[in-house]
């Protein structure tokens, strides 16, 4: 997700951060490379101008000038301006007095709207809330089936009248059936149409203005580029759109769509949606953006997502099972299934501060295949043998590799993997003990497909474990002085 954009903002950036004392040609040089970053991210041309203005202004000043660490306070500024110009602050969906709150998603075809309505649906569903889809789209084939079969997925139920029925009469007799159920938030997928197609466009006010709708959010590719400026203006000024949400911004390297929208339209951007999974939008938080943009890593996030998705009893029976040196091969098993459901591990690792800088992340990988393999070579030992992996001599080892279709080496490397990942978790669980660099390194081995520690020590400047955790920002306590 933006990985050139922040590549390169971080390489213009790096430059400044080890200088102790920062001349104007050294923020002039740093800002044409900002500038060339930015234009390269295919962000609008007047926002690039307005955001390096800004940010040159500040980085010449006395607060960067009088600081004892010129170059990262400069960082600094970059991150305050970059999360301005993306909103400042996360901009919350209005929910009306009297429910149900109706939601209506707008925008160009093959935006993916349909699948933004289910995965909102399932973000307000995870929230105690009773959503309600409604399949407004009456021009393109299948797209009332495709929501339909998305919302038994989900669990959502789907309010349809067919592609005969004229588009507002659908939304007008959803919002009566809404009431008539007590649900609380209507969302209503609308068919996909040009920004110049004025009949369409009119159908979008017929809707607004016969179903008032408390939010209209425009539905962004973030592939869309520069366009997506054109776009967003146009529906803005037929419909004021009360925000947007970008969809596949993990498939955009660039990310111009999300650093341009908001600073041409003032239109926030409230929702952001990431692989083809039906899994919630994520809620767009400018902050954290910034802050991965600039390798800083995005910990707030890592932490929600984990406390969606995992499950805290059985980790709570797990450490207790540790501390008792009782955590078995099923126990290992089971840590990997939860750990799988956070997402892909080299994302994971990368929202952690620094890490994008490691050596060896790209090919860092936790697929299918292999947690299937781990999966059948643990579930190929006895009762036993799984509590106990010391009984595992070398017949044994012959005779799981046979019964589950690999070789004796990956059975091996199992049963290696699952004793570092039983040594890892003893040091984190040790009262008071805390792990050297090395050997919290060594310990990540027990992943499977992490790369080798030895490589990621390799470049000292370069690892988290050898830098402050801050990447930049301003240090917020210190250690007192001895006297």
């Amino acid at each position: 997700m933006l990985e050139s954009l922040s590549n390169s903002l971080q390489k213009a950036l790096g430059k400044l951060r080890s200088k102790g004392k920062l001349s104007e040609d050294d923020v002039a040089q740093a800002m044409r490379e900002v500038r060339l970053a930015l234009l390269a991210a295919d962000v609008n041309v007047k926002v690039v101008k307005d955001f390096v203005d800004k940010v040159r202004v500040r980085a010449v000043g006395q607060e960067v000038q009088r600081s004892l660490t010129p170059g990262q306070q400069v960082v600094k500024v970059v991150y305050e301006e970059l999360t301005e110009l993306m909103g400042g602050q996360q901009a919350r969906v209005r929910m009306a007095a009297v429910p149900p709150t109706v939601i209506m998603l707008v925008g160009l075809q093959g935006a993916g709207k349909t699948t933004a309505a289910a995965k909102l649906a399932l973000s307000f569903r995870s929230h105690e809330h009773r959503p309600l889809l409604v399949a407004a789209d009456v021009y393109r084939p299948a797209a009332i089936d495709q929501l339909q079969v998305l919302g038994r997925q989900i669990d959502v139920p789907v309010f349809t009248l067919g592609t005969t029925v004229d588009a507002v009469q659908i939304v007008e007799s959803a919002r009566q059936e809404a009431i008539r159920q007590g649900t609380d938030v209507m969302i209503v997928d609308t068919a996909g149409r040009l920004h110049v197609d004025t009949e369409l466009m009119d159908e979008l006010a017929r809707i607004q203005q016969a179903v008032p709708a408390d939010e209209i959010l425009l539905v962004v590719d973030a592939m869309t580029g520069q366009d997506a400026v054109n776009v967003a203006e146009a529906f803005h000024k037929k419909l004021s759109l009360t925000g947007v949400v970008l969809t596949k911004l993990d498939g955009d390297a660039r990310g111009g769509a999300a650093l341009t929208v908001r600073a041409a339209t003032g239109c926030p951007i409230k929702y952001v949606g990431l692989g083809e999974k039906i899994e919630p939008l994520e809620v767009f938080h400018p902050d954290r953006l910034a802050s991965r943009i600039l390798g800083m890593g995005d910990v707030l996030s890592l932490i929600e997502r984990a406390q969606q998705t995992l499950d805290l009893e059985k980790a709570q029976v797990m450490e207790g099972r540790l501390r008792k040196a009782e955590f078995s091969l099923d126990d290992f098993r089971e840590q990997l299934l939860q750990v799988r459901k956070l997402g892909p591990l080299d994302q994971i690792i990368k929202m952690l501060p620094g890490m994008n800088k490691l050596k060896g992340l790209d090919n860092l990988q936790m697929d299918d295949s292999k947690l299937q393999r781990i999966d059948a070579i643990i579930s190929s030992m006895t009762r036993q043998e799984r509590g106990d992996p010391g009984l595992m001599n070398a017949s044994r080892r012959r005779r799981v590799a046979l019964g589950s279709g690999v070789t004796v080496r990956d059975v091996n490397q199992v049963l290696n993997q699952f004793e570092q990942a039983r040594q890892m978790m003893k040091q984190f669980s040790g009262a008071g003990k805390r792990m050297g660099k090395r050997a919290a390194l060594q310990s990540l081995k027990s992943i499977p497909g992490f790369p080798n520690p030895e490589e990621l020590m390799a470049s000292k400047e370069n690892s988290l474990l050898s830098t402050s955790g801050d990447a930049g920002l301003p240090r917020h306590h210190h250690k007192k002085k001895r006297h």
